[in-house]
């Protein structure tokens, strides 16, 4: 191939070079998308976020009473509370 004077000069060698390591480049760029749009867990059009919502304060509130952290009282005036309500039955509300 280099017979004849037929050889490649300094930018012949820069050329072929930066073509090789752009050609590679793109080979593993594409190898990277694919592989991301490939292993991208449910639909495309879901938002990412917790799979599971946030439990409410009166869920957090039965969970403390059924593992025996608070008694039934406690449980039932906190209950109250968070449901805004007195023991006379009207709405609390902020000032």
């Amino acid at each position: 191939m280099f017979w004849y004077g037929h050889d490649l000069s300094g930018w012949g060698w820069f050329t072929m070079s930066a073509g090789m390591i752009l050609f590679w480049a793109l080979i593993i760029t594409f190898g990277v998308l694919l592989y991301r749009a490939l292993a991208r867990p449910g639909d495309i059009g879901t938002p990412p976020g917790p799979a599971h919502p946030r439990p409410t304060p009166e869920q957090l509130l039965a969970e403390r009473f059924a593992r025996g952290e608070i008694e039934e009282e406690e449980y039932e005036r906190r209950l109250t509370t968070l449901r805004g309500r007195t023991e006379d039955g009207p709405r609390l509300t902020k000032s």
